[in-house]
């Protein structure tokens, strides 16, 4: 592992992405939502993914440049056609029409689709929080997650992420409905690190703890049956909207060659009504159970850890720090 001041690391992605194409602007974007992830400590959608980018740009599958078109079907719901852009470009452009659209409405909603990987959901629900509005946002990725009773992936991870605006900070809530998304798996393997047996099964539907082997497999649910009717109503939710690939057809976040043609789906509101900071507090203020040390709001340890990394430096494992370097044009001594 090398640790790594985190406006360098932003820098290295913003320069390799200028290198192929990208605007400056939204190379920024892009490094910026790789960044937050690695603060957070959620290093499975950080700076690992930045060669999948890159090499999507360059294969023609992804356009650098887009910004997507949109197409108000009603005076609340936006259809996004990405036209192959950046995932947190499209996404953050769909966005931004929602936060001025439910100004009026009081809702807004975006289907997005034709897009690229829109990375860690919770860098969208504090974006959004921070501007006094929640959001509720859903994504679905590849056939990655059995369904409860099988051996073999038929649904996306399909995260959930919801932010809620609040005094001390605001609420946000970002979690896939398997155990683990693939990118920890991933994260996992680039570390030639073992999983936990109940994580995954390998190619033949059996529990592993090769992390090689889960990436030819399929992830569990969370929670088991919970977790399976969470995702698949997630999945039902979000390529039913925005006309996406569903299950096994869903391509294009974890290879270099195929469109991306999974679905994202946002929903913006007006900030919450009444007061909630008292009611947080007086979570965080129970006495922890034994073997915590406190009882934290959701989101709050990634924050904790944001601050500490600004600090201290971001660790990255060499083998990826030094593709990041070649990917920029950088000397490897630098």
């Amino acid at each position: 592992m090398k640790v790594v001041e985190a406006k360098i690391l932003r820098s290295l992605a913003e320069a390799a992405l200028v290198r192929v194409g990208a605007p400056v602007e939204h190379a920024s974007l892009q490094a910026e939502v790789l960044l937050e992830a690695e603060l957070r400590g959620v290093s499975s959608h950080g700076v690992l993914r930045l060669p999948r980018i890159i090499s999507r740009v360059v294969n023609g599958v992804s356009n650098a440049r887009a910004t997507g078109q949109h197409e108000w079907a009603s005076s609340a719901f936006l259809v996004v056609d990405g036209k192959r852009g950046l995932g947190p470009v499209v996404a953050k452009s769909a966005i931004d029409a929602l936060l001025e659209r439910a100004a009026g409405t009081g809702i807004a909603a975006a289907a997005v689709t034709n897009s690229n990987h829109i990375g860690m959901l919770a860098w969208y629900a504090e974006y959004v929080a921070s501007k006094g509005y929640s959001i509720v946002a859903l994504s679905t990725s590849e056939a990655l997650v059995h369904p409860w009773g099988s051996r073999k992936a038929m649904i996306g991870t399909n995260p959930i992420a919801i932010g809620v605006p609040s005094v001390n900070g605001p609420f946000v809530m970002d979690t896939a409905t398997s155990v683990v998304s693939m990118g920890e798996i991933h994260d996992h393997a680039n570390r030639k690190a073992k999983i936990p047996a109940h994580w995954a099964l390998d190619g033949n539907g059996n529990p592993t703890t090769d992390a090689e082997a889960a990436k030819n497999g399929a992830i569990a649910p969370f929670g088991q049956a919970k977790g399976y009717a969470l995702g698949l109503a997630f999945e039902l939710l979000v390529s039913g909207l925005a006309a996406s690939a569903i299950g096994r057809d869903v391509r294009g976040t974890l290879d270099d060659t195929n469109i991306c043609n999974k679905g994202d789906l946002f929903i913006v509101m007006p900030g919450p009504r009444r007061e909630l900071e008292s009611y947080l507090q007086a979570i965080r203020g129970m006495e922890p159970a034994e073997g915590f040390d406190a009882v934290l709001i959701p989101g709050e340890r990634g924050r904790a850890c944001r601050d500490r990394r600004l600090r201290e430096g971001i660790p990255v494992v060499s083998e990826i720090y030094e593709s990041l370097l070649r990917l920029a044009g950088v000397p490897a001594a630098a």
